[in-house]
């Protein structure tokens, strides 16, 4: 069964009514191997292990393992930031009337995400975050809508690159990979789509936000590293130069990003790692 088919069940109460509790679906989850590390975690901000006090596991922690309730909780983190965004974006009445089905769809999906996670850590779940979406008034996405899609691309743009870093940590649990790989998937038609909605091409070029349609340097952490143009050891420009050189080279191929790239990010949208209303 895909990621997908399997998300859009358990939104279904009847259909997971029928079949037991939420909880045993999720089962599968706790075998985890105890050595997990965070590198495994596809695109890893803030969490801890307990829902009480979120801030307990820092980011700093990311270089050291974690058991498989912190990995899912990193994971936890990153869906809280990118459904609560659509969220508010949905209801700030800023997107466009002709994008609206398509930020609709990919709000339902980060919400499955959120709910999905959930649901496999039970009690252990972390509280969500506080996030400022203005990157401490850098922008701002719910009174400017090219704010708003700039951001939306960069989220995207990351959560691709950061599942491609992770896929190799994952290789040692097939299940993992397996729905590691169909979210990547579906991160990759979101980026696209965003990214053909500003008017940029389906694809990352070049080494920085600029390159990508966005004017802002403190966004080159997005796309730092996407210039390169040597594969396997191989300088491709010059052997591909009929067929457009470097930047062809550059286009064709998304460059990964690691844990502490990621962490460094989502940084930029994290106020505080437990949400207040949860005492």
């Amino acid at each position: 069964m895909s990621l997908i088919k399997f998300l859009d069940n358990i939104s279904n109460t009847n259909s997971m009514n029928a079949k037991g509790s939420r909880r045993d679906a999720f089962k599968q989850f706790k075998t985890f191997g105890k050595g997990a590390a965070i590198a495994s975690i596809p695109f890893g901000l803030a969490a801890s292990s307990t829902k009480s006090k979120a801030a307990g596991f820092s980011m700093a922690s990311a270089a050291m393992q974690a058991s498989p309730t912190d990995v899912l909780n990193f994971a936890l983190t990153l869906e809280y930031l990118e459904a609560e965004f659509y969220n508010m974006g949905l209801e700030s009445g800023i997107i466009a009337d002709e994008n609206m089905t398509v930020f609709e769809t990919i709000s339902k999906h980060e919400d499955d995400h959120v709910e999905f996670l959930v649901n496999a850590l039970g009690e252990n779940a972390i509280a969500k975050p506080t996030f400022d979406f203005t990157a401490g008034g850098l922008v701002d996405p719910f009174g400017n809508y090219d704010d708003f899609l700039a951001l939306a691309q960069g989220f995207e743009d990351t959560g691709v690159r950061a599942y491609k870093g992770q896929a190799v940590a994952l290789a040692g649990d097939d299940t993992l990979l397996e729905y590691a790989l169909q979210i990547h998937s579906v991160e990759a038609r979101h980026a696209s789509k965003v990214r053909r909605i500003r008017g940029e091409k389906g694809w990352v070029t070049g080494g920085d936000a600029a390159s990508n349609g966005i004017p802002l340097t403190q966004f080159d952490a997005i796309y730092a590293g996407e210039a390169n143009t040597m594969q396997g050891g191989v300088e491709l420009a010059t052997l591909f130069d009929e067929f457009g050189g470097a930047q062809a080279v550059q286009e064709a191929f998304d460059e990964p990003l690691t844990m502490d790239e990621v962490l460094a990010i989502g940084g930029l949208f994290i106020v505080s790692e437990e949400d207040g209303s949860d005492g």
